[in-house]
């Protein structure tokens, strides 16, 4: 079972173009693949899951569907965060912040602080987030410490995820093949799986097939096949 798997959970859009709605039912029905998925990844023991809900550059996307988005977040913290907690899931947000509003800021310290000493699955948000950003970010926290001469170690220990083990494998719904600016130093070696189904539409079967496309490759990090250990190896055509 891959520990961690990271999501960018796209289609909201389209799936309610398609049902002449509009953009925002996407957004609020795509909640719900967000319940399942964190139900499954619970049942299926899966240690992490990091799901990109809104990046830096969404912030250019119509102010209506920005603010419905921020709404969302919202009163999803307000409604998920007790069940969260009671199923012993730690959860975590990644990005800036800067621009949530008062009101936003709280509702994240405070989830955070109440699932702080969970232990099961710890599900981060990537909210305000960019690849970009959390590298740079690393960087200048680096420079400011005074260091001179950068290693990926120490670059690794302070980005956003530091805390984390690299993404196993990375999920992107909705037909796009592209990973979007989103944890670019921690997919180095993920297995990267593409699928067409929109995300309001992604459920528990629909993740059991990524992880059974994830179960089919051989992760060889450089190394060859004749190098692996033999309960690592594949037998791929």
């Amino acid at each position: 079972m891959p520990k961690h798997i990271a999501i960018i959970m796209d289609g909201n859009g389209r799936w309610a173009k398609k049902r002449f709605l509009p953009r925002v039912a996407g957004h609020k029905r795509g909640l719900e693949s967000v319940r399942e998925v964190v139900g499954a990844c619970k049942e299926l023991g899966v240690e992490y899951l990091t799901l990109f809900a809104f990046s830096t550059e969404n912030w250019r996307r119509p102010q209506d569907e920005v603010s419905f988005l921020m709404d969302l977040f919202i009163r999803a913290l307000e409604h998920e965060v007790d069940k969260l907690h009671n199923n012993n899931i730690r959860l975590r947000v990644l990005g800036m912040r800067e621009r949530f509003s008062a009101e936003l800021l709280e509702r994240i310290e405070r989830a955070e602080s109440k699932t702080a000493n969970n232990n099961g699955l710890t599900l981060s948000i990537a909210a305000d987030y960019g690849g970009r950003w959390d590298i740079l970010n690393a960087v200048n926290h680096l420079i400011a410490q005074g260091v001179t001469q950068i290693d990926e170690s120490a670059l690794a220990e302070h980005l956003s995820m530091s805390w984390a083990p690299e993404p196993d494998l990375f999920i992107r719904t909705a037909g796009e093949q592209r990973i979007s600016n989103f944890l670019l130093w921690q997919l180095a070696y993920s297995e990267l799986y593409f699928t067409d189904c929109l995300w309001p539409d992604f459920d528990r079967t629909a993740l059991e097939q990524a992880i059974d496309s994830y179960w089919q490759r051989e992760r060889r990090f450089g190394r060859t096949s004749e190098q692996l250990p033999d309960h690592l190896r594949r037998d791929i055509p």
